[in-house]
């Protein structure tokens, strides 16, 4: 493989070469009515949480790169086996536990008011991105601009499932009447989660709650439907 994740074995590797293709979290979507918690189910989700959990750990001290299976193993006491029964490459554990640490720190709120939702969705989004779990997002990107298969590992393993969680926003506003149902979803979903990554990431910049609630705040005299309160 032509990126920098290459490891010692094909199973290391991410990308059509490994021989696998997108996956899911075991045990995502299931109900109690649908799959009951047998002891074994529990042991299972146990060693998931594990493995996402030593896999957070470990990126907080070295880059993707440096990472193997065996050490996740390791630290999370499971065997290798455990490990390539749900995921195919260490990339994809990576990605899996940094977007299921996202999902619990920034909720999506409905408040009855999408301005007030992303607003308030932000200011969780800011918290995330300056904390410890947040800044690995990073080394990601910086992973992607040499690596192509990692790159677009990023965008499907990622990128579309976060943009789907808060496209659910933009679509409640539409349904509302709150926003122009001819914009382009995703072209907002840019102009307001764009400048955040960029401030935060790029130019390693504060941003405040009062400049998020102020772009938010201007983006919507544009984007809304009705009169906008505007905050200085």
């Amino acid at each position: 493989m032509k990126g920098r994740l290459s490891g010692q074995s094909t199973k290391d590797r991410i990308g059509p070469e490994a021989g696998f293709s997108t996956m899911t979290l075991p045990g995502r979507g299931a109900t109690p009515e649908s799959a009951p918690k047998t002891r074994g189910r529990q042991r299972s989700e146990e060693s998931e949480d594990a493995i996402l959990s030593a896999t957070l750990q470990l990126l907080k001290k070295k880059a993707l790169r440096e990472i193997t299976i065996d050490e996740i193993a390791r630290k999370a006491g499971v065997g290798k086996a455990t490990i390539y029964k749900w995921w195919p490459s260490k990339a994809y554990v990576a990605l899996d536990a940094f977007l299921r640490k996202m999902n619990r720190m920034v909720p999506n709120p409905d408040t009855g008011s999408a301005e007030a939702d992303l607003k308030e969705q932000l200011h969780y989004l800011i918290a995330f991105y300056t904390s410890p779990t947040g800044r690995i997002y990073g080394q990601f990107l910086a992973e992607a601009q040499s690596d192509t298969d990692f790159a677009t590992l990023l965008r499907e393993r990622f990128v579309k499932p976060r943009r789907e969680i808060v496209g659910v926003i933009f679509d409640r506003a539409v349904q509302r009447g709150e926003i122009d149902h001819s914009l382009d979803r995703d072209l907002i979903l840019d102009l307001i989660y764009g400048p955040v990554i960029y401030r935060l990431l790029v130019i390693r910049a504060p941003f405040e709650r009062e400049r998020a609630d102020a772009m938010v705040s201007t983006l919507f005299r544009g984007i809304g439907t009705g009169p906008t309160k505007v905050y200085g």
